[in-house]
């Protein structure tokens, strides 16, 4: 089969990584990728937004089966353009993308669906979500409508942080049309985790456990960011967790999309956080988390372009788990989130690539004079296997020892959420 795989992060290379040990797979490409997806696939130098070329090279090179990795496409309406020349493709459609294409629009729904969620107001000017802030107690949070690449989400813990955090997005407009809209909600206590499973229509096939470690500094201070790092299984999502997730979030969620007329077949991922009243949504994605992609398409045995191609035609399919852990730590370029510097030197590659149970995707990368560079604000995900949660986490440290580049940051406490659970 020839097989296409859409986007140029750490959740692509990890896809390219998974996908191009099946032997159903004939030629292997990827648009546009980065340093690491090249070594694998072959470079299609169009721009994953730019669905409606895409569709126009897959159609030319008969392409058997495309995967999505980033959001934006999927709410640009790549699925919609593949399918209307008739090629297989994996992911929601445009209106299916607009549960993580619009906050307003997914608050809107789970409310609806009596899916359980944060207490919540929308607005479009300034001067009402400011007075609505003033009548509410911090902490609060604030989320831009639209998309901002994981960074249109901030919680305030003071009214004066709130408020600049709406004139930011609604007067500043930082993340352009994204934040035509906001919404203001309750800051919910408790523990995050992500619950990530395959849809085809009503059918669901969950993937493994994970969870992700948004806030840039360790011990979950500073700005939120992409995610830098995340680890499967977790502990956080005990059995009888996954049974209330599946009958209060996800069964609800599939019955909802089936009464307002939408039908959803690719990847759902579902934001939680885990309260004393018990799981709650902060937010929906239309696609595989990313840094979540990579440790858990690390901890899937079987033929996952076997599983992704029988579940698209039947809705069925299986998941075979991996017993070990894995756990994934992003390095960051300096200024991250931010301005993140770009076109510093990545050393200590060739050591890694020796190193068992190890494993690296790239995120920002490119390659320029026969060097790779940084051409993001994150670079890498060092990832490791372990038998344990606390072997993989040291085994993935000790890798980024051999590994530099100018500016590079990452948290030192990634999967140190699980061992009290573990404890427990």
């Amino acid at each position: 089969m020839k097989v296409l795989v859409v986007g140029n992060g750490g959740r692509e290379h990890a896809l390219v990584w998974k996908l191009s040990q099946s032997p159903l797979v004939k030629e292997l490409y990827v648009a546009r990728g980065n340093a690491g997806a090249w070594e694998l696939a072959r470079r299609v130098d169009i721009s994953p937004t730019d669905v409606e070329a895409l569709a126009d090279f897959a159609a030319e090179n008969r392409i058997d089966f495309t995967v999505v990795g980033p959001e934006a496409p999927l709410v640009k309406g790549i699925v919609d353009a593949f399918e209307k020349r008739g090629l297989k493709i994996f992911g929601p459609n445009r209106k299916a993308a607009k549960l993580e294409g619009s906050k307003a629009f997914a608050k809107a729904f789970m409310r609806k669906y009596g899916i359980p969620t944060a207490e919540y107001a929308v607005f479009d000017a300034f001067d009402e979500a400011a007075r609505f802030v003033k009548a509410r107690k911090a902490p609060l949070v604030v989320k831009a409508d639209g998309l901002a690449a994981g960074k249109g989400s901030v919680v305030c813990k003071t009214e004066e942080e709130a408020l600049k955090t709406l004139d930011a997005f609604l007067n500043r407009k930082v993340f352009g049309e994204a934040c035509n809209k906001v919404v203001v909600e309750e800051f919910l206590e408790g523990e995050e985790a992500s619950y990530i499973v395959m849809v085809n229509g009503e059918r669901y096939l969950p993937l493994p456990t994970s969870q992700d470690h948004k806030r840039l500094l360790d011990g979950d201070r500073g700005p939120n960011t992409g995610g830098m790092g995340a680890y499967s299984p977790t502990p956080v999502i005990t059995p009888e967790l996954e049974k209330r997730i599946k009958e209060l979030v996800v069964e609800p969620t599939l019955a909802g999309l089936k009464e307002e007329g939408i039908y959803f077949r690719g990847f759902l991922y579902v934001g939680l956080m885990i309260t004393d009243e018990g799981p709650k949504v902060l937010e929906y994605n239309v696609r595989l988390g990313d840094p979540e992609a990579q440790p858990l398409l690390m901890r899937i045995k079987n033929d996952f372009l076997e599983t992704l191609l029988t579940f698209y035609e039947e809705g069925k399919g299986k998941i075979e788990e991996d017993e070990r852990w894995a756990l994934d730590v992003v390095l960051a370029s300096r200024g991250y989130p931010e301005k993140p510097e770009t076109g510093k030197i990545v050393h200590g590659l060739e050591h890694l690539k020796k190193m068992e149970n190890v494993v690296v995707f790239h995120a920002g990368t490119d390659v320029k004079d026969g060097f790779v560079v940084t051409a993001g604000g994150r670079v890498l995900n060092v990832c490791a296997y372990g038998d344990t949660l606390r072997e993989a986490k040291e085994r993935a440290y000790e890798a980024i020892r051999f590994v530099c580049f100018e500016g590079m940051h990452y948290r030192k406490d990634i999967g140190d959420k699980a061992f009290k659970y573990l404890k427990a």
